[in-house]
């Protein structure tokens, strides 16, 4: 090594404690953000997106959206929800699915988001609650459904009232008399029963279209966020070199 090598590595060296020292500087006078935290604790605002802890939303009637379709379940990729359902009959003798048990594993969950962005019937949301620690860790393991909690029912519309009148006067018009040229009347047009089977066949293909639907959705969001984490990064390292 010559020795004007050794001065160029010198001053390189030098100059680069400089850089590194304007920044420390510029950061010394600028405006503090740090929260006194737990000292803050009343006046503390949290952002309203802050994926703090899963909950189920009951009204005063002690009523849930949740239809246990388990589709938030089949999402998450932790294995953090689980769905138990149980069928029972209604009032008029029909079987109907309702949510049983639903638990939700906080020491497991990632808050990827992905079971509310699923979720068809908006049952579930993130709470911004994030003081989540405990010394048991069963206690990590949370029922979200209230006990005596029930599905909350949709409210059926009215159908318009009819008067009968018109509705024969209406029916008249529609009726097409036939005349002697067009010979004998045409009988009335019978409706296909459609079988069983076709309409199970409907209806699981309309919920794969669902839960397709769902899961593109929710991939799209982590694209996006990670597109800004990625922005964000970038923009950190370009203040910094500055």
């Amino acid at each position: 090594m010559t020795v004007s090598q050794y001065f160029s590595g010198l001053f390189r060296g030098i100059k680069s404690l400089l850089i590194g020292m304007n920044v420390t500087l510029k950061e010394l006078f600028t405006k503090k953000v740090t929260q006194q935290y737990p000292e803050n604790r009343k006046t503390l605002v949290i952002p309203p997106r802050v994926r703090g802890n899963l909950t189920m939303p009951h009204d005063e009637n002690n009523e849930h959206a949740c239809t246990a379709c388990s589709i938030c379940q089949m999402n998450c990729p932790n294995g953090t929800i689980s769905v138990k359902s149980e069928v029972i009959q209604t009032e008029d003798g029909k079987k109907k699915k309702i949510l049983a048990e639903y638990t939700y594993n906080l020491g497991r969950c990632t808050f990827c988001n992905l079971c509310v962005l699923s979720c068809p019937s908006n049952a579930i949301v993130f709470s911004n609650e994030f003081e989540n620690a405990l010394f048991t860790k069963s206690k990590l393991t949370e029922k979200l459904n209230k006990e005596g909690s029930k599905l909350r029912e949709k409210k059926k519309e009215p159908k318009p009232s009819v008067e009968t009148g018109s509705v024969e006067k209406e029916n008249a018009k529609n009726i097409k008399v036939p005349t002697k040229e067009e010979g004998t009347a045409i009988a009335p047009k019978t409706e296909v029963p459609v079988q069983k089977e076709d309409t199970v066949a409907i209806e699981k293909a309309e919920k794969e279209t669902t839960n397709q639907r769902a899961t593109d959705v929710a991939l799209n969001e982590i694209k996006k966020e990670e597109q800004t984490s990625v922005e964000q990064k970038k923009t950190d390292e370009s203040k910094e070199k500055e």
